[in-house]
């Protein structure tokens, strides 16, 4: 007779997934471990409790249902104060737009605007600026060998672009970029203690530095293009509390630095990696410039830098067979779903040619704002990566982030052969 699986060696093996996940072989190369977990269902239940989504389908699905809520403060405060939930940095966090919902989502939301065509325009100017700088630089230190991408391109153009942007003066950006390394741990799937502490740490002295950025601007606005005075002046008109209205406006500012750099950063690092570690591909977008929007697409379906995205059940409902409780969470493993095969045949090929789907960037009401942003910067930059350094090789391996949900490449050495 076969052995019976039961409940209890069904959880076993779960934690024993997941804490391979968490080894420098997982990070590196998670896709393994994500098509086991897949084996089991679109969804199964998390260790911990809570449900992991691994189908494709049924992401997309919560993703795009009302019925499924962000973790937002109200839901935080009923978990305890001794929960990953209630540290000073996961209640901060979710006060900014993407934790929050219906109505206060709608109103924020409104409030921030976009990224309009005549902003992306004038962004874009900016954005092939600093690319250019990038790549003189890139290429300077290459000529005595090796040089890292990540460190000298990835990390440095989503700082340039959206610090111009808000008028955050060039000084302060390596420090932005740093605290923005570790603030994402509050967003981790399972931070530990020394995790939320850094994240911590650093949420409280981006407080200080964008409390005081919106102060001084409401001392000595901007002009018509400087979002953050274009945000005070839509809050005093919303709320009439200027306090409340400065809070507002520190969050907004809080919440672009925090979604316009780490994100993006990994989109820039990993696709020169897949650009890099295969050199069929410079020749296949050397031939053919056009495809480079979709191998941009790509990259964020093959490894996305957000590996998982977390909802609540607002109300009892079924999730394809599994019964999910009112206020349960659910993780959507995103890196899993972008390597469903019963969505993306070949899901494990790098294909630039694929007519491609991804979750990347969220989806619903919850869609990431600055997604023109991010696809900008990337698409030039690969665009004039193709044309001013086509024998650019990998060194070596690069070292990931300890990281799940969040994908961080920590280096990318890289050389002219």
């Amino acid at each position: 007779m076969g052995s019976v699986t039961t409940p209890a060696s069904d959880r076993r093996a779960t934690i024993s997934l997941f804490s391979r996940l968490r080894t420098a072989d997982g990070q590196a190369d998670p896709f393994p471990i994500y098509a086991e977990l897949r084996a089991r269902g679109a969804v199964s239940p998390a260790p911990w409790g809570g449900h992991l989504v691994t189908g494709y389908g049924t992401c997309d699905q919560v993703l795009r249902n009302g019925v499924w809520l962000e973790p937002d403060t109200s839901w935080r405060e009923k978990q305890g104060e001794r929960t990953r939930w209630s540290a000073p940095s996961a209640r901060e966090i979710s006060r900014t737009l993407p934790a929050l919902n219906p109505p206060e989502h709608t109103r924020v939301r409104r409030s921030a605007g976009g990224f309009d065509r005549t902003t992306v325009e004038q962004l874009g100017r900016r954005v092939s600026q600093v690319v250019e700088g990038l790549l003189d630089t890139l290429h300077e230190r290459l000529r005595d060998g090796e040089a890292d991408f990540a460190a000298l391109v990835g990390e440095q153009l989503p700082v340039a672009t959206v610090g111009y942007w808000l008028g955050l003066p060039s000084a302060d950006w390596p420090r932005l970029r740093e605290l923005t390394h570790d603030q994402v741990f509050t967003q981790e799937l399972l931070p530990n203690a020394s995790q939320l502490a850094r994240s911590d740490a650093a949420m409280v002295e981006l407080r200080a530095y964008f409390v005081e950025l919106v102060r001084d601007r409401r001392r000595h606005p901007g002009d018509g293009d400087d979002p953050v005075s274009r945000w005070i002046r839509t809050w005093d008109e919303l709320e009439p509390d200027r306090d409340k209205a400065d809070e507002a406006v520190y969050f907004l500012a809080l919440f672009v630095l925090l979604a316009a750099l780490e994100t993006t950063a990994t989109l820039l690092s990993t696709m020169t990696l897949l650009l890099v570690e295969e050199p069929g591909r410079w020749g296949l977008l050397h031939e053919h410039p056009d495809l480079v929007p979709a191998f941009v697409e790509e990259t964020l379906r093959y490894d996305s830098p957000t590996h998982v995205i977390s909802r609540i059940a607002s109300q009892d409902c079924l999730l394809e067979d599994t019964e999910v409780k009112a206020g349960e969470m659910v993780h959507l493993m995103v890196g899993a779903a972008h390597r469903d095969p019963a969505r993306f045949p070949d899901a494990g090929s790098f294909d630039p040619r694929r007519k491609v789907a991804h979750l990347a960037f969220s989806g619903g009401i919850h869609y990431c704002l600055g997604a023109p942003l991010a696809r900008l910067e990337a698409q030039t930059l690969l665009s004039r990566m193709i044309a001013r350094l086509p024998r650019l090789t990998l060194v070596r391996r690069p070292a990931m982030a300890p990281r799940v949900a969040f994908r961080r490449l920590m280096n990318l050495d890289v050389s002219l052969t």
